[in-house]
């Protein structure tokens, strides 16, 4: 079975002074449509399209914008009309105006044309010099994906990101998987948590492994150094690049365990079943929000869709409403005295049976699992 599925490629980028200028100029041209679009839209009644179609007359009253890439300037508009339909849907609760110090990023979307007989394509990479290319800026040098030597795909657009003073890609391409035939041969229930991340009804507990504690120590420092520094001086723009950058690194290494774990989990079950959490309610309890900043749940959740869907594995979510951790999984009965959360082991009233909270919760998710996957079938 062939499927076509989008894929993103993140590179970091290594531009020279003029190159990085230039992305710099794009990434403040592409704030400045946007935030005049959605002030239109605000003020007026303008249509998206009206918009785009009046885009021309701007580059005659600011001159500045024929200097970077056009491209985009028109999906800054469409990122507008998104954000509208959005607001009207009740997706989002307020639209905002981009500010400087939040949004450096901007969007080019991939095209090919004829000139002269050669074919000219917006965005290329070639992996064999470390090169990509893009509309105004031309060859950037980047680092990343070593054994890669082409995409299985067709590049359909490109997102260039400046984080802590450095520049990444992100290439979005569209490629055609062949997804195998889907044999249930295990299954496992999910029970998500704080103290352990994952616990699966196979008796494992999967741990928060990666001990952060010195780099969140070293922001609380330099936090207090950046309150201490006069706004717009040097040395407070030094102090936030060295926080931005601690940042990151938490971001990644929360990534690579997030990717640690789900791989493992994907690779050895053909079946998985977790509770379907409200993530959002759980952050407005102040007791669980200051772990969850350390825990990514809802991005595990996230990751193990698309990978379920890539290798056709089934993911069942079941309701979060189930009482999983209240129930006993060998006689079904139910213990409500287990809304504590304090009770981490307990006994059973009706068969004697004890349980680990965590455990048994996970066991409970996989039977209703089971039996959802079973109703599914007639």
């Amino acid at each position: 079975m062939i499927q076509k599925i989008l894929r993103g490629y993140i590179f970091r980028l290594y531009p020279t002074k003029e190159q990085a200028t230039l992305i710099d100029k794009t990434i403040g041209c592409s704030r400045f449509i946007y935030n005049y679009s959605l002030k239109e839209r605000l003020n007026k009644k303008i249509t998206n399209y009206e918009q785009i179609k009046n885009l021309p007359n701007l580059f005659t009253e600011y001159k500045w914008l024929n200097e970077i890439d056009k491209n985009a300037l028109y999906n800054s508009i469409k990122n507008v009309d998104r954000t509208i339909t959005n607001y009207e849907n009740g997706l989002i609760d307020i639209v905002n105006f981009k500010s400087k110090d939040k949004y450096n990023v901007y969007q080019t979307t991939y095209y090919e044309s004829n000139l002269n007989g050669k074919l000219y394509r917006s965005i290329k990479i070639d992996f064999k010099n470390h090169l990509i290319s893009l509309p105004k800026i031309k060859n950037i040098k980047y680092r990343g994906y070593k054994k890669k030597t082409n995409l299985q795909g067709n590049i359909k657009s490109a997102v260039i990101r400046r984080t802590a003073g450095r520049y990444y890609i992100s290439l979005l391409v569209a490629e055609e998987i062949v997804k195998p035939e889907f044999i249930p041969r295990s299954i496992v229930g999910l029970d998500l948590g704080i103290k352990n991340i994952i616990v699966t009804s196979y008796n494992e507990k999967i741990e928060n492994s990666l001990e952060c504690t010195n780099i969140y120590k070293r922001i609380k420092g330099l936090q207090k150094g950046l309150n201490r520094c006069q706004p717009g001086s040097k040395n407070r723009y030094k102090l936030k690049l060295k926080i931005q950058r601690l940042y990151l690194k938490l971001k990644n290494i929360h990534k690579s365990l997030i990717h640690a774990i789900t791989n493992k989990i994907v690779n050895y079950n053909d079946i998985i079943v977790m509770e379907d959490l409200d993530i959002l309610e759980m952050y407005q309890k102040r007791s669980m929000a200051k772990h969850l900043i350390k825990i990514p749940l809802a991005e595990i959740k996230k990751v193990l869709r698309y990978k379920c869907n890539w290798q056709n594995k089934k993911l069942i979510t079941i309701n979060r409403y189930y009482p999983s951790s209240q129930i006993c999984s060998r006689c079904g009965y139910q213990n409500k005295l287990l809304k504590n959360l304090k009770i981490r082991n307990w006994t059973c009233p009706s068969c004697g049976a004890e349980h680990d909270r965590d455990i048994n919760a996970s066991l409970n998710i996989l039977f209703e699992g089971l039996k959802v996957y079973i109703n599914s079938l007639f």
